[in-house]
């Protein structure tokens, strides 16, 4: 069992910066994916970036790419996000998520098998 908190979420101005975070407990990500995901009111659930935690590829969607990049930290068991650049349609609750099949970083929600509780990203124009 894996257990995800998100935090850094908040209310910024368009084209500040963000950076969350998402502290993995219960055991080892080594071999997992992780991915970040957002859903705004009234919309599904979109992938949003990616990473393999065991050989660090990475993968984004087209409408953050160039402004978000995805890490992690193996001695803090952390992965993070940072945004830049935000846009009022960045606004969203966003979610971490693990994937724990090795393979390469995906995009489908389905493929993940731990989500955190997720965290409020609001964006003002």
């Amino acid at each position: 069992q894996v257990q995800l908190v998100e935090s850094g979420g908040g209310l910024v101005q368009a084209g500040g910066s963000l950076r969350l975070s998402c502290s993995a407990s219960g055991r080892t990500l080594s071999t997992y994916v992780m991915g970040w995901f957002r859903q705004a009111p009234g919309k599904e659930r979109e992938f949003v970036a990616a990473i393999s935690w065991i050989s660090g590829s990475t993968t984004y969607a087209d409408s953050v790419k160039g402004r978000a990049t995805i890490s992690r930290d193996n001695a803090k068991n952390t992965v993070y996000l940072q945004m830049n650049s935000l846009k009022p349609e960045d606004t969203a609750v966003y979610y971490c998520a693990a994937d724990r099949r090795l393979g390469p970083p995906n995009r489908a929600p389905g493929s993940y098998d731990y989500w955190g509780q997720g965290t409020q990203v609001t964006v003002s124009s």
